[in-house]
């Protein structure tokens, strides 16, 4: 009998957001009334179709117990680690006895509240059937410089260039095969870099520009004004 793969989410939320220079991590930072967490799990528990959404947070995180999505039967809770890879492993060994080798996982950041619904149902149609999976991504339209010592050293083809967003979509025994194997590994800044490594190529699938990933100051009106216009 063929299985049908399930499909799960996982949410590295473990960060401390230091650029934000806020007094909690940017993840509890209050937008349009709620947590930017608390949007970012909303907008996938909303589309219905994770088994679970597998949330690594800090174990010293007293902001967590106090919401109440923390609570929902849908959502897991697991240790974070010191670098995203570590969390998103944690989250993924959290489902272990729940999914399978070839169920899809979804890995989206927790500071990326403005996902919508039809970018993830985008994601799952066009990589559903892929051998290997894929991201949400933009094709860069600013011409891109390469630095050395603050001196330009040349100009790269923008062309070739696109800019990794979340969720970011993988088959559940490949990504923490291939997580496992990149433990401390400073080149695995995302879960595609993890598969790259195995030589693996994972695809691109076009998303939206307002997907943005709040990281500065200036990044949280933006986030607000995208969540406004999406109602």
């Amino acid at each position: 009998m063929t299985h049908t793969p399930s499909y799960w989410a996982v949410v590295p939320a473990a960060g401390v957001g230091k650029r934000m220079q806020a007094d909690r991590p940017k993840q509890y930072l209050e937008l349009v009334g709620k947590t930017v967490l608390e949007h970012t799990l909303s907008r996938l528990l909303q589309t219905k179709v994770f088994s679970a959404v597998s949330v690594a947070i800090s174990v010293e995180d007293p902001y967590w117990p106090e919401l109440a999505v923390s609570k929902n039967e849908c959502v897991l809770t697991a240790p974070g680690g010191k670098e995203r890879a570590d969390s998103v492993l944690s989250a993924l060994q959290a489902i272990s006895g729940r999914a399978s080798e070839q169920d899809w996982v979804l890995v989206h950041d927790a500071a990326r509240p403005c996902i919508t619904a039809a970018d993830i149902r985008l994601l799952i149609d066009s990589l559903q059937d892929d051998e290997v999976g894929g991201i949400l991504a933009l094709s860069s339209h600013d011409t891109l410089k390469s630095v050395e010592g603050g001196s330009i050293v040349g100009t790269l083809d923008r062309a070739h260039i696109w800019r990794a967003l979340t969720p970011q979509m993988f088959r559940y025994g490949r990504l923490k095969q291939a997580l496992e194997a990149s433990v401390g590994n400073p080149a695995v800044t995302d879960e595609a870099s993890a598969l790259e490594l195995f030589g693996m190529r994972p695809k691109i699938v076009e998303g939206r520009p307002d997907n943005i990933k709040i990281t500065r100051p200036e990044d949280l009106p933006l986030a607000q004004f995208y969540l406004e216009q999406q109602q």
